[in-house]
């Protein structure tokens, strides 16, 4: 890896693995797109008890950063790109931009709050208990949208089960910042995201 080159890190989902993302191109697409690339295993316990993004910014964000590295993006599919959103809320301003790819949006109980207050933009965090994940990962939304200086990206299927909350996600950002494709829950779409959106990062 080169200190000059711009770098991507991935957390993947729930049940997938680093090896996941090799074998449907991710880093490839990457690396043709001008980017270094690396992933992060995601351990669902340690996302579940907060250590995990504590792990990933000594093990990988805060070293990156120690050496000077030009541009560091943070990413992950599913729980990993709500683990990006949750890394961001907790250590602010150590990434340049998120690449989040049908990010897990929480439970019904959150997004049906959310809806609530007249979406993203209505809704106002409240204090929030160290436990409360999947909050903190939209505060973070609501508050990084627009403000990152590589962007936060947000890619989804339209058929995703998740859909109705990457919407809801979707209003915190400009609308050239979304990318949306055909298909669900799945590697297939997630792998034409990411060539869109690295794509376009890429182009800045």
């Amino acid at each position: 890896m080169s200190a000059d080159t711009p770098l991507i890190v991935m957390l993947p989902g729930a049940y997938d693995s680093p090896d996941d993302f090799v074998e449907h191109g991710f880093d490839r697409i990457a690396r043709t797109a001008g980017f270094d690339w690396l992933a992060h295993p995601t351990d669902l316990t340690a996302i579940a008890d907060g250590r995990l993004v504590h792990r990933i910014h000594e093990d990988v964000i805060g070293p990156m950063r120690a050496r000077g590295d030009a541009r560091i993006l943070l990413g992950g599919i599913s729980i990993g790109g709500l683990t990006a959103l949750t890394y961001a809320d907790t250590y602010p301003d150590t990434v340049d931009g998120l690449v989040l790819i049908a990010p897990y949006p929480g439970n019904r109980m959150i997004t049906q709050t959310i809806e609530r207050a007249g979406g993203i933009t209505g809704w106002v965090p409240g204090a929030l208990e160290t436990d409360e994940g999947e909050l903190r990962g939209w505060r973070a939304l609501k508050s990084l949208g627009r403000a990152l200086p590589a962007g936060l990206w947000l890619g989804y299927g339209e058929s995703d089960r998740f859909a109705p909350g990457h919407r809801l996600m979707a209003e915190a950002l400009p609308a050239d910042r979304v990318l949306r494709a055909p298909g669900g829950h799945d590697w297939p779409t997630w792998q034409t995201l990411w060539q869109g959106l690295v794509g376009a990062i890429g182009a800045q």
